[in-house]
């Protein structure tokens, strides 16, 4: 069982401020003022790495007035989680195959 994990996904999510908006979405819905409250960044800053969260598929918009809502998209993440599940399971299997040194 030989998986593929998204790597232009995890390489969104290396990024620590990307990371903690993502951690900071799962609770709950926000809009850039409460992310800008909640991680001290700089609201330029923010709306880029929102940028990229949303070209990756990773969050959601929603206007609401002058103010622009971001969710968490949860099955974007599970299908990233599912991947590391398959992983996981391929290693343990991996014990078994050892290859013999020529």
């Amino acid at each position: 069982m030989m998986t593929s994990v998204d790597t232009e996904l995890i390489r969104v999510l290396a990024d620590p401020l990307r990371l903690r908006i993502v951690t900071l979405l799962a609770r709950e819905t926000l809009c850039t003022t409460h992310l800008v409250e909640e991680t001290g960044a700089k609201q330029t800053n923010l709306s880029n790495h929102l940028k990229v969260l949303r070209e990756a598929g990773l969050v959601d918009t929603e206007p609401c007035g002058r103010f622009v809502y971001y969710k968490l998209r949860p099955d974007v993440i599970a299908q990233l989680a599912g991947q590391f599940a398959d992983l996981a399971a391929s290693a343990r299997t991996a014990a078994e195959n050892k290859r013999a040194c020529p």
